[in-house]
């Protein structure tokens, strides 16, 4: 059937007619049960009042006025819902609605039936609305029926589901109400069942819960159920018994009645109702397409399937990981600490990023997975982050011919130099020059893609000197080898100058710019953070720091503050509370640590046989072209992200005009679209508006990827007991990681979970943070020693400890958790392990 449906224009029609194409009738649970009882599923007969009765409820009487004007007055809070209600309460339902509601239920023989809300915005994925509005059982009579079903329509305006509703993004026009009405089912065992484990995951197993009554006892909490676990053909892998409290079941009067339950140790299921119950359980999984939440009822030797609808905050199916992807996994995890937005992975990753990773594998005949390998997503939001296994092919037998011709050719040294250096930042100015709302739609969406065009750039400069990265390093390694002081590499490479460490100084020059402003160091020291920029601004007396921070801003205002794989999440530029932050950090004095480099360095010019001139000057080469290697890592990284400011200023105008067309409430919302979206979007002729389809076309996409990404809030990208619960734990440590920067230092813990918190920092604390990127290196001139749940030798921030000289220590996986601010401990970067310091013995 194509065009409306009929079935959208009747104010009641029996539940057999609706199927999930009718949620705007029939809400999402009249839809889901309609579409089951269409299939054979064994749902009790019914009917549905559909939305268009409640509609004509507001359009035929004083209260869709009343309404609009309750709502009109509170604009931007939450309406009224106590006040709304009265009016329900004091509105009569028009008799003609009366007659078609009394109607259906004598169709289904006038006994005793369950009245229950189905909204058009619940049992969708990501917004279940479980429990929101309102569901009455065992009403009996006509008059009990009409009066269940006005207090159905009115509890879509309790509190609760208002304030659930405001955190879907759901306006309060956008939502209607049906109230489906169903015969009653006298359950004597009824509960919940899950397809998928909710807690685990793990797809294999059907988690049922159980208990004697109706199933309000357990779906309200009232008691604590039994529990089953299943396989998939309903075989039972555990089970444990239930506490009986409360048995709420059927009164003769009408409505329900409480009674005490009676404990016991045996399952009141019987394996084939456990197997029947699988056996639906799996049917409705596979029609629906995605992980079941079932409610069900057990009645004269029966089932009854009286919900089904989508899991919310699933986790994904448990990984399991190889040694391979334990391995690079910490450095995956140290980038994506933020789950990635539609944006992200559509725009800056797939054509960025992840495409400079994806052409640099493939200069080596190596093939890197895509991003959908990567990031799986479901419902258009990634699920879960897959550490990669790169594939090589028979080119990669060629690699190393083509390793050592680049090599001869391109020396890191001299890479910016390059005539496609100097054209890149060419390009990447003429971005900054552009004026994103002087353009057509196209035109931005067009300056978004010459970003990603431009990134090509860095990256056929890092195809190019991609040899001078590791050669110079498997070179000084075999060297060190040889001369038995291998155990020296990682420092000798940590003192190359880069951008970084450039932008390090500039710091700490800020700071002492600061210093020399007394009123201003006070204004650090008793402002929060996030008033330091507006402090910095309108005071004329800080107009020598306020102009030194802007060209700081302007020369390394690119830097990320969470991670280069994200354009979602603001730069240096951005969110200048940050870098203000750290300099707050560096108002305090500079902790003293070893010279770890230099150290390196005088032991190895000591080696007696490095007394031989020729073989002397040959060794020394080899440490400043590792340093060379590692500084154009640095670098190329830091000019990437030149681009990610003109890059995020179109993704801000594409977000203002969607928010002017009502397709978002915020301009950020935008990350919740995908580019080819953004790219398929035009504009009216006049070129300033959006048609009004745009909105219909995508503002339910917004809604769905925004409360799915709500759904998935606390739940990793990748259960990092994974990579690190296999590792050697030290005797007595509380943590214990990889060692990544040596020597041991004492201090208070200071647990920083992200940029916000850098002002929190003090001079000789033991930073304890999640990740690092390279916006985190400036702590480290402060920091006594770093320990952090990520990453490994190789990551920025062990790179940088070691050239501050601090001990640190990576992947430890819990340090955040185990670890509390105030706490004294030990690190030794030795070892790799955080000690308690009364437990220190000095050694």
């Amino acid at each position: 059937m194509t065009g409306q449906r009929p079935i959208i224009e009747k104010a009641t029609a029996p539940l057999d007619d609706f199927r999930m194409a009718d949620i705007d009738a029939a809400g999402g649970k009249g839809a889901a049960l309609g579409e089951l009882r269409r299939l054979g599923f064994p749902v009790p007969a019914g009917f549905i009042i559909t939305t268009r009765a409640y509609r004509s409820l507001l359009a035929e009487t004083s209260l869709g006025a009343a309404l609009d004007e309750l709502l009109g007055a509170a604009s931007e809070e939450e309406p009224d819902g106590a006040a709304i209600r009265t009016l329900f309460a004091a509105t009569a339902m028009p008799r003609s609605l009366r007659d078609e509601i009394a109607a259906g239920y004598a169709a289904l023989g006038g006994g005793a039936v369950a009245v229950r809300s189905s909204a058009t915005a619940e049992d969708l994925p990501g917004a279940a609305f479980a429990g929101q509005q309102d569901t009455y059982l065992n009403v009996r009579g006509e008059e009990d029926v009409l009066r269940a079903v006005a207090d159905c329509w009115a509890s879509l305006w309790t509190d609760r589901a208002i304030a659930y509703r405001r955190r879907q993004g759901i306006r309060p026009h956008e939502v209607a109400i049906a109230v489906v009405v169903q015969n009653m089912v006298a359950a004597e065992t009824a509960g919940v069942m899950f397809t998928a484990h909710p807690v685990t995951g793990e797809r294999n197993e059907i988690v049922l819960e159980a208990s004697a009554g109706l199933g309000e006892a357990v779906v309200s909490g009232r008691v604590t159920p039994e529990r089953y676990v299943l396989d998939r053909n309903g075989k039972s892998l555990s089970f444990t018994p239930g506490g009986s409290e409360v048995v709420i079941s059927a009164a003769e009067s009408g409505g329900t009645r409480e009674g005490a339950g009676r404990a016991g140790t045996r399952p009141r299921l019987a394996p084939d109702q456990l197997a029947e119950l699988a056996a639906l359980a799996r049917r409705s999984q596979e029609h629906f397409g995605r992980p079941q939440d079932i409610e069900w009822a057990a009645a004269d030797g029966r089932i009854f399937i009286l919900q089904s609808r989508p899991m919310t905050a699933l986790p994904p199916q448990p990984q399991k990981l190889n040694a391979f992807q334990k391995k690079v996994g910490p450095f995956f995890v140290e980038m994506f600490q933020e789950r990635p937005y539609p944006l992200d992975v559509s725009g800056w990753m797939s054509r960025g990023i992840l495409a400079m990773l994806h052409r640099m594998a493939g200069s080596m005949g190596v093939v890197f997975p895509g991003v959908g390998q990567l990031l799986p997503e479901e419902d258009g939001v990634v699920v879960r982050l897959v550490p990669p296994v790169p594939r090589p092919t028979i080119r990669t037998l060629a690699a190393p011919v083509s390793v050592v011709r680049r090599a001869r050719q391109f020396r890191t040294a001299e890479w910016t130099r390059d005539p496609r250096f100097s054209a890149f930042l060419g390009r990447v100015q003429r971005l900054n020059e552009q004026e994103p709302a002087l353009l057509h739609w196209a035109g931005v969406v067009g300056m978004a893609e010459d970003c990603f065009t431009t990134m090509r750039d860095i990256t056929d400069l890092r195809i190019s000197y991609l040899p001078g990265i590791f050669l110079p390093q498997l070179r000084l390694r075999a060297m060190l080898l040889l001369l038995g002081k291998l155990k020296l590499a990682s420092a000798l490479v940590a003192g190359a100058e880069t951008r970084t460490s450039q932008a390090n100084h500039a710091l700490e020059q800020l700071a002492d710019i600061a210093r020399a402003d007394p009123a201003l160091v006070r204004a650090f020291d008793g402002v929060n953070e996030a008033r330091l920029p507006q402090l910095v601004n309108q005071e004329p007396a800080h107009a020598a720091f306020r102009h030194a921070f802007e060209e700081f801003l302007a020369e390394y205002g690119n830097r990320e503050t969470v991670s280069v794989v994200l354009s979602s999440t603001p730069t240096w530029s951005d969110a200048p509370d940050v870098v203000l932050g750290l300099v707050k950090t560096m108002l305090g004095e500079r902790h003293q640590a070893a010279d770890q480099t230099g150290a390196a360095l005088a032991e190895l010019k000591r080696h007696p046989v490095l007394r031989f001139g020729p073989l002397r000057r040959r060794v020394l080469a080899a440490v400043e072209d590792a340093r060379q290697g590692m500084a154009f890592r640095e670098d190329s990284h830091f000019y990437a992200t030149k681009l990610i400011p003109p890059l995020r200023r179109a993704y801000r105008d594409l977000g203002r005009r969607l928010v002017d067309a009502g397709v978002v409430d915020t301009a950020q919302d935008v990350y919740h679209l995908r580019f080819e979206e953004l790219a398929s979007i035009r504009d009216n002729d006049d070129g300033g508006t959006l048609p009004p389809s745009v909105r219909e076309r995508y503002r339910p996409l917004v809604l769905a990827r925004a409360a799915k990404r709500r759904e998935l809030d606390g739940i990793p990208l990748l259960d990092q007991a994974l990579l690190f619960s296999g590792k050697r734990q030290v005797p007595g440590a509380l943590v214990s990681g990889t060692p990544a920067s040596r020597g041991r230092a004492e201090g208070p813990v200071r647990v920083i979970h992200g940029p916000a918190g850098f002002g929190q920092l003090r001079s000789g604390d033991v930073l304890v943070c999640p990740y690092t990127n390279p916006s985190w290196t400036p702590l480290f001139q402060r920091a006594a020693a770093v320990v952090v749940d990520t990453g490994g030798t190789g990551s920025h921030a062990a790179i940088v400890a070691r050239e501050y000289g601090i001990p640190a220590v990576m992947g430890t996986g819990t340090g955040t958790k185990i670890l509390a601010t105030g706490q004294r401990v030990v690190v030794d970067g030795n070892t790799g392990a955080v000690l308690p310091a009364a437990q220190d013995d000095g050694a």
